[in-house]
């Protein structure tokens, strides 16, 4: 396989200049692009100006090459693809997996996403408003905790706006977790977040604001806090970090019913649950993991419309296992998304018997895979 790689920041574009056609050139091909994944490159751009034909094999190589770089983290898109190759794609519905552009210099580009823009412009805004409100706003006593107000029972207007200042704290703790999990978990890259440790950094956040606003300088309060901080950590076999987490926050809450502290205790939990429910909606749901046995029969089995059908549906593969005989029977290790559907995916491989398998069936992995 004769190809060229000139690098181009931290991306590298590779050129071939033969078919890429089974038989020898696509899986040459094919191999030189998982060697350029071994080496460490993360972002490689397919440059196929000079590639007078592909088939299942060039396809083949190709999906491939996007999904080892979807599970590494990185970027492999499509540059030169003329229209008998777009047409291809399209009759294989790869058109709208693969990053398609029409030159390599607008392929090289780097552009940000409009997830990547909503997050940069929402830090922004939740850095100017803390800061804003940190200059213009100054509690009135700072020796005094903020709910002696309440308990106090003074009846002035601070003290009638004090819930709902509290509300505010709890509210800027929430958002504050929100923006730092979501740039730890796009930055993480050597294992992903999972969704509890996700939820519970935000909550963390909040447990940290809604003790404080509970405790202000009260010694006896921050003691009781920490007492029943060590029933829960030693005693309680709790293995979610979630779970633990809304233990905390909901000891504070009970806290603040026990000091008379009701106003506070009802927004934090009406708080407490509408963030809950954001927080499963908007979150990064855990991939499903599972195993599939495929069978076709003979001794050919359909490996591209196999893997064609992963990467339309974002699914993840590894081949584990290959049995050969009257029929052949492949096993792959599967990442896919919680809401794929295994039904509506075993259609898709099956293909009405068109494309050869003739049975597929899925499992849950055990510990050893």
């Amino acid at each position: 396989m004769t190809a060229f790689a000139s690098p181009a920041g931290d991306r590298l574009v590779l050129s071939p200049i033969e078919p890429l056609v089974a038989g020898g050139p696509a899986e040459a091909f094919e191999q030189h692009v998982q060697a350029l994944f071994r080496d460490g490159y993360r972002h490689l751009v397919i440059d196929l100006r000079n590639v007078s034909r592909l088939d299942s094999g060039g396809i083949r190589a190709l999906v491939r090459g996007y999904t080892t770089a979807q599970r590494l983290g990185g970027t492999f898109k499509l540059a030169g693809v003329d229209a008998r190759m777009r047409t291809m794609l399209q009759l294989a519905r790869l058109d709208s997996v693969f990053d398609i552009y029409d030159s390599v210099e607008a392929a090289r580009v780097r552009r940000w996403s409009w997830q990547t823009f909503g997050l940069v412009v929402s830090g922004v805004l939740l850095v100017v408003a803390l800061v804003v409100g940190g200059m213009r706003w100054t509690p009135v006593n700072m020796a005094e905790p903020g709910l002696q107000g309440i308990l106090q029972n003074k009846g002035t207007a601070q003290d009638t706006q004090q819930p709902l200042i509290e509300l505010g704290k709890l509210v800027a703790a929430a958002a504050i977790g929100l923006l730092v999990t979501a740039v730890h978990r796009r930055y993480r890259r050597e294992k992903p977040l999972s969704q509890s440790l996700e939820q519970a950094q935000v909550l963390l956040c909040v447990a940290g604001a809604m003790i404080m606003i509970i405790v202000g300088d009260q010694i006896a309060r921050a003691f009781g806090i920490l007492g029943i901080a060590g029933i829960v950590r030693f005693r309680t076999p709790v293995d979610d970090p979630k779970d633990m987490t809304i233990i905390f926050l909901l000891m504070g809450l009970g806290m603040a019913s026990g000091i008379g502290a009701f106003a506070v205790a009802g927004l934090g939990t009406m708080f407490l649950c509408i963030l809950l429910v954001l927080l499963d909606r908007v979150g990064a749901r855990k991939p499903r993991t599972m195993m599939v046995e495929m069978q076709a029969e003979g001794r050919e089995f359909p490996t591209t419309h196999v893997q064609t059908v992963f990467a339309r549906n974002r699914v993840l593969f590894e081949p584990r296992e290959v049995s050969q005989g009257k029929s052949t029977i492949v096993r792959y290790y599967t990442t896919l998304d919680p809401n794929t559907t295994l039904e509506d995916l075993g259609e898709q491989l099956l293909a009405g018997g068109a494309a050869g398998i003739s049975s597929v069936s899925w499992s849950a992995p055990k510990k050893s895979e």
